[in-house]
């Protein structure tokens, strides 16, 4: 997981994180009187929309920045700090929900930590409840990474990844191992316009990749910028528009807590 986030810069030059998952919203089809968690929910407005349809959201978000801003925004509503990994020992949420919603989020979580998260939302949600949600899917922002790699491990750094972004298949074992039965999972392609034109791509490595540069210096950090984007200019920068576009690649599932669950 990154150490921290800017919630103006979240918001305001990657706004499109939480606009594209306003399509996700469709397969929650949350109803009135539900009980829904969004886990990873960030600045808060996708929980503020699901609210909107008559239903009680509990927004989670393990980075403090973010939780501080959604309560700011939406006074309403509820906002824990917390992590994904520690769901199912949250005591002030409902003993049981109807939903778990989230988006652009569980790609944060360690590998290593995927199976205790689908097993505390499984935990969490009433029979017949949903777990639905969109993140980096199998190859998510392929190109970036690899110039990410290339370029740290030519200057003598360790090229550690943090993100997961699991394939249909790997998923779903995951999801099954945990209870869940998959009732709707896809794999796309999905190229991202980045705001702000020629300093799309650098905002959005100042954005996601503190990991990546954790150990190292605000001036070699700056090179490694200028050098990664040096090498994608050719693939993801259009000289007509003057704007950046990311390779992303989304896996978005609906998964369900069996009727005669134990």
């Amino acid at each position: 997981m990154t150490d921290s986030w800017d919630p103006q810069l979240y918001d305001g030059a990657h706004a499109f994180v939480h606009e594209y998952g306003e399509d996700v919203l469709e397969l929650l089809a949350p109803q009135t009187g539900e009980q829904i968690i969004d886990l990873g929910c960030g600045t808060g407005h996708l929980a503020a929309a699901i609210a909107d349809n008559g239903v009680d959201v509990t927004g989670i978000d393990a980075d403090q920045e973010m939780i501080h801003e959604a309560r700011n925004t939406y006074p309403q509503q509820t906002f824990i700090h917390a992590t994904a990994q520690r769901l199912s020992a949250i005591e002030t949420l409902p003993e049981t929900v109807d939903a778990v919603f989230t988006n652009a989020a569980l790609h944060w979580i360690p590998e290593t930590d995927q199976q205790l998260v689908a097993d505390s939302v499984f935990e969490r949600l009433r029979a017949g409840g949903r777990f639905v949600g969109e993140f980096g899917g199998y190859r998510n922002v392929y190109s970036i990474e690899s110039a990410l790699e290339a370029e740290l491990t030519a200057r003598g750094h360790q090229f550690e990844n943090p993100w997961y972004f699991p394939s249909i298949g790997t998923y779903s074992q995951l999801l099954e191992a945990a209870g869940f039965e998959i009732r709707y999972m896809r794999l796309f392609d999905r190229p991202t316009e980045l705001e702000d034109g020629p300093k799309g791509l650098r905002n959005w490595l100042e954005m996601f990749t503190d990991s990546f540069f954790k150990y190292i210096e605000p001036a070699e950090r700056d090179s490694l910028c200028s050098a990664v984007e040096a090498r994608l200019r050719g693939q993801l920068y259009d000289t007509n528009s003057n704007t950046w576009t990311a390779d992303y690649r989304r896996l978005r599932f609906v998964a369900v807590a069996p009727e005669n669950r134990p």
